[in-house]
């Protein structure tokens, strides 16, 4: 069977629009079905102006505010908390599928080597019976010995047991409070039908890998497997040589011209040919965006070199500690710095550089600080310009 050529226009197009980046982000806002076309929204901890999950979902709509998002996890049980490439929401009518990433979470975590200081099971009994007794309980309500001095990511065993037990969903995240997370019972968190719902392995599997070949359109066998995290290379690569008959083979053209090979889901004809041009918008993403992050097939097909550089010491650094992609249409023209100040309720524009080969004209600057107007809106502040 010929491959189907996917021109580089065309896999911009569509993966902009299996990202929900395609469209102006404005008119009715339906959260759920936002994370539904995701499939997930990275949780993070990092606010230089908003966190990462606000920030992923305020580009797909720009009516969200952040006191949106609480109440799908910790009221409506409309959402749960795991791990896939990273911490995550996922939607919660997903539970049945996802009970082998519990499992396999929990075997990971048993055989890692700095993992070996992990209390035993009549100490991680003890921490459920305090929860059944007295609800809903953060780290803070433990105390146990000090840190193992072993390795760069101990924790105290309170903490290790904590951890230990929501990778393995013996423990369940139902609410958040300052970002805090708060661990109960699963079967208090989760709704009794998706927890007692059984489907085989095999089953997980095909789900996952379908569901994401889904999102991304068009993927290698690698791309696929990194979606969700949730099986191994060799299981997404025993799924693909069972599912071929499914999946169209696709040839897809990169930013440097070359083209490399890949599977498309079932109607990818159909999405390439209503696929629209995307909007001129100027949008700043996140650096977590699910449409970024994963930094090799962004340098791929938008010719890109983008990295997060928190990690590397400000003099090594070469833009900045939390830098903000920049796209327009369906270009990466720039990145830029930005930061809120939430006291003083300002948000300012730092430097700005722009990719090579794009001109920084006064229309694309008033792009931006239309962009930052609106971006500032999401933490609350105002656009100063000049306050950097």
């Amino acid at each position: 069977m010929a491959r189907l050529e996917i021109s580089n226009p065309q896999a911009r197009a569509l993966w902009l629009e299996s990202h929900l980046l395609s469209k102006a982000p404005t008119g009715p806002l339906d959260l759920m079905a936002i994370i539904e076309a995701l499939g997930f929204v990275q949780l993070d901890t990092v606010q230089v102006v908003a966190r990462a999950h606000h920030h992923i979902l305020w580009s797909r709509n720009q009516n969200y505010r952040e006191a949106m998002f609480d109440p799908l996890l910790a009221k409506d049980r409309a959402v749960f908390e795991h791990y896939t490439h990273d911490a995550s929401v996922l939607p919660m009518a997903y539970l049945p599928h996802w009970q082998r990433q519990f499992r396999r979470k929990a075997e990971q975590m048993g055989k890692a080597g700095w993992w070996k200081g992990l209390p035993d099971a009549e100490a991680r009994a003890e921490i459920k019976a305090r929860i059944a007794k007295e609800g809903a309980l953060s780290t803070h309500a433990f105390e146990s010995g000090p840190k193992s001095t072993e390795h760069a990511w101990a924790k105290p065993p309170h903490k290790m047991a904590l951890d230990f037990m929501w990778y393995a969903g013996e423990l369940a995240t139902c609410y958040r409070e300052n970002f805090t997370k708060y661990y109960n019972l699963p079967e208090r968190v989760f709704p009794e039908p998706l927890r007692s719902h059984e489907v085989s392995d095999a089953d997980q599997v095909d789900w996952l890998c379908r569901a994401a070949l889904g999102r991304l359109g068009f993927a290698t066998v690698g791309e696929i497997q990194k979606f969700w995290e949730a099986m191994s290379a060799k299981e997404c690569r025993a799924w693909l040589s069972g599912a071929e008959g499914g999946l169209v083979p696709v040839t897809v053209q990169g930013a440097d011209g070359q083209w490399r090979d890949a599977w498309g889901c079932p109607d990818i004809e159909a999405r390439l040919a209503d696929v629209a041009k995307p909007s001129s918008r100027l949008r700043i993403l996140n650096p977590f965006d699910p449409a970024i992050r994963d930094r090799d097939r962004l340098l791929r097909l938008f010719g890109m070199d983008y990295r997060v550089e928190m990690f590397v010491p400000a003099a090594k650094r070469k833009y900045g500690y939390y830098v903000y992609p920049l796209l327009e249409g369906a270009r990466f023209v720039g990145r830029a710095e930005v930061t809120a100040d939430r006291k003083s309720g300002t948000l300012a524009l730092g430097q700005v550089w722009p990719e090579a080969g794009v001109k920084w004209s006064e229309a694309r600057q008033a792009k931006l600080e239309a962009e930052l107007t609106r971006f500032a809106r999401l933490a609350g502040c105002r656009y100063q310009p000049g306050a950097a």
